[in-house]
């Protein structure tokens, strides 16, 4: 029977290792859920499906145009979109049995079908991460599984802190994937795992996010940073938990970063080759304080009681803390207005960063931040149009309310990432709320102008909120018919009305018809006796 741990102790989990077991429900849990409600009239939001528990990655499969699903323990199901209320169904598709992975942290599928796992395996003291690829033979719809790439074994085994393997992308061009291997500690201070690695802080296999070739097998990762460069496997480091990746439109890898114990913010990274991230020095654009000589944790306004790390003594003054070895890349800079509360290091009190007009990098500590998907085919219309989306899972705390959580933050939400270039070097986020209300929202998927939500909490459901569609431009066929009648085929928006005129000078104009933009193509034939040369124009009138 597996371990039964209630939303607390999940959240940790998810927060410090985001590697679950299989049983992770209690039956304390409440029956029923409050449905998540949209901020924004413009969207709508419905149950597709209920998964049940152990759901924590959703992605499209680009071969066959459906959503899959994984489970922690394995287990991978293709899910039967239907437009019905209660006709969505899923299907297991693969389990460990097939791919012997028994404890799944990350997901991608390439155009091709086939799918990219990755898991961990604990050997005694040890960590072994392991990349696992299913290639599918498209005539039997069988897969053939191998391992594209394993580490040696990481020390750190079954402890809080130990982040381990987890997120995974593959390159537009399909050629590469991406992987990210967490830190083996809360912020940089030494874990010996009760004695056994004296000294040790962090190894070469962490804090980085890999390279790899998609066609690779049995790629041997090394525990050392340096030959891990010359294998031209390490594609950035400094980052503490990456466990989200994703493209954007114009192929530049972000990654959603969760932070330490301390109230400090966690990020959104813009990552590229050969850039360090911070960790375990800088946090969000704030300094770790324990590299600091003079450190006090007594004095330290930014630790609560309440986490793991601070009641553990894990903060504390570290005179062996070693120097910061390079320059820091910061973290793409929010201008809120929401997802944007900071500590005041002075007084402890909670701080609206952009009401100050400041920024922050990135989101309000503890939100646990997951999910982050583009609009990269334009897909969406009025103000979403190309933007990126994340949710974030861990429940917010209200004003005084002490405990776990982001503070003053309601968190759980859907958020709306509008990102903005400054020059070459960064980018700048405004961070909007447009759904709230979710139970551990842990991952989403963008079909169309359908963003579908992944709970891990609530009734494990998936949700599909509908944006606007992005305008389509009229299109026009026109032919000469066999009686000498001439027809033209209107294609529109199906949200715009349109009126068609005609004119035989481009001065004057005469209204023919009005299209009401649907779906259905609508040809107009000119009844008119045909002059010389005619003319013709579609003109929008606004939505309907």
């Amino acid at each position: 029977m597996g371990l039964l741990w209630s939303i607390p102790v999940i959240s940790r989990l998810l927060k410090y290792v985001l590697v679950l077991p299989v049983a992770v429900w209690c039956a304390s849990l409440p029956s029923a859920w409050a449905a998540p409600s949209v901020l924004d009239a413009q969207l709508q939001i419905r149950n597709v499906l209920n998964t049940g528990s152990g759901s924590f990655r959703l992605v499209l499969n680009p071969d066959d145009g459906h959503l899959y699903y994984l489970k922690v323990n394995g287990e991978l199901y293709r899910v039967d979109l239907s437009t019905q209320p209660g006709r969505t169904t899923s299907t297991l598709i693969a389990s460990s049995g097939a791919h012997q992975v028994t404890t799944a942290a990350g997901l991608a599928i390439g155009s091709d079908g086939t799918i990219y796992l990755t898991g961990n395996t604990v050997r005694t003291n040890h960590t072994v991460g392991t990349v696992t690829k299913g290639v599918l033979n498209h005539s039997t719809g069988s897969r053939t599984w191998s391992i594209l790439a394993q580490t040696v074994p990481i020390p750190g085994g079954s402890r809080i802190f130990n982040h381990q393997m987890n997120a995974i992308a593959l390159s537009p061009d399909g050629q590469s994937i991406y992987v990210n291997i967490g830190a083996r500690t809360d912020h940089g201070e030494i874990e010996t795992d009760g004695g056994l690695f004296p000294g040790l802080r962090e190894a070469g296999l962490t804090t980085i996010i890999l390279v790899l070739p998609s066609q690779g097998s049995n790629i041997v990762l090394p525990n050392d940073r340096a030959q891990l460069r010359r294998l031209g496997c390490l594609f950035c480091e400094g980052v503490r938990n990456t466990y989200d990746l994703a493209f954007s439109a114009h192929g530049e890898l972000f990654g959603l970063e969760n932070g330490p114990d301390r109230d400090m913010p966690e990020e959104l990274n813009w990552l590229r080759a050969g850039h360090h991230y911070g960790f375990p020095w800088r946090m969000g654009t704030e300094d770790n304080p324990q590299q600091s000589p003079n450190y006090d944790p007594t004095q330290d306004k930014l630790l609560n009681p309440s986490y793991y790390a601070v009641s553990h003594g894990f903060y504390q003054n570290d005179p062996t803390f070693p120097p910061a070895p390079t320059t820091f890349t910061d973290p793409v800079l929010s201008v809120g207005p929401d997802a944007d509360q900071i500590r005041d290091p002075l007084t402890g009190s909670s701080l609206d960063v952009s009401a100050q007009g400041k920024t922050i990098g990135t989101f309000t500590a503890h939100r646990c931040p997951l999910g982050l998907t583009f609009d990269k085919q334009g897909a969406l219309g009025s103000k979403y149009t190309g933007d990126a989306f994340a949710v974030s899972w861990t429940a917010g705390l209200a004003s005084g309310q002490t405990g776990e959580g982001p503070f003053a933050d309601p968190s759980q939400d859907l958020l709306h990432l509008k990102l903005t270039p400054l020059g070459t070097t960064n980018y700048q986020v405004q961070v909007t709320r447009i759904v709230g209300g979710f139970v551990n929202p842990v991952d989403t998927e963008l079909i169309d102008n359908k963003l579908y939500v992944l709970e891990n909490g609530g009734s494990q459901g998936i949700w599909e909120v509908t944006f606007p569609p992005a305008p389509r431009p009229l299109l026009a066929d026109a032919t000469w018919l066999a009686n000498g009648k001439f027809q033209l085929t209107l294609r529109g928006a199906s949200t715009t009305n349109y009126v068609l005129e005609g004119s035989v000078d481009l001065s004057q104009w005469t209204s023919l018809t009005n299209y009401n933009g649907s779906d259905a193509p609508l040809p107009f034939i000119d009844q008119a006796a045909p002059p010389a040369q005619r003319f013709y124009r579609a003109r929008p009138l606004g939505p309907q």
